[in-house]
């Protein structure tokens, strides 16, 4: 497959968090994104309303042949399918599954904004992303803000368990 590099961030602190962000990978890859990389999971503090349990995040590095529209569709169909439901801006949540970058596209319409726009303000994304594709982030000159991000399980072991539920990643 040949398709657009994506970054996608993912996030919880609703349920069984570590079983979500699984969960959402494997509905990922069964619907067609390709995943080439997964970063270590974090523990981190909400951000915005900050009143709720810390999250686990990662990013994950793939591809697709879908449209950048089709693709933010297709996160928000595995955030309800996991049980997300919008109530109040930055509250807590089973699953947040945010498009940060879709090859070069640069987009800003109502529904999508790419480059994500808030990416350069959350350790919480350019931790685990300076851990997947530091060339990538190196090129985009930004620096971590300063927040407080603990790596809680390791890359390797996030792909040993994936691995165990039937997905590789290369």
């Amino acid at each position: 497959m040949k398709g657009e590099q994506i970054f996608l961030s993912l996030g919880s602190n609703v349920g069984d968090s570590l079983e979500n962000l699984l969960q959402a990978l494997l509905l990922l890859q069964e619907k067609g994104i390709v995943l080439r990389e997964v970063s270590s999971i974090y523990q981190t503090a909400a951000v915005g309303y900050t009143e709720q349990a810390d999250f686990l995040n990662m990013v994950v590095a793939g591809e697709t042949l879908y449209s950048p529209e089709e693709t933010l569709a297709l996160c928000l169909a595995i955030e309800k399918k996991l049980g997300r439901v919008r109530t109040e801006r930055w509250g807590p949540r089973t699953l947040d599954l945010d498009l940060l970058f879709c090859g070069e596209y640069k987009l800003n319409t109502p529904q999508l904004q790419l480059p994500h726009p808030r990416f350069r303000e959350r350790a919480f994304v350019l931790v685990p992303l300076q851990e997947i594709a530091p060339e990538f982030l190196k090129k985009l000159q930004v620096e971590v803000p300063p927040q407080k991000v603990e790596l809680l399980i390791t890359a390797s072991r996030v792909k040993m368990m994936l691995q165990k539920r039937g997905l590789v990643i290369k």
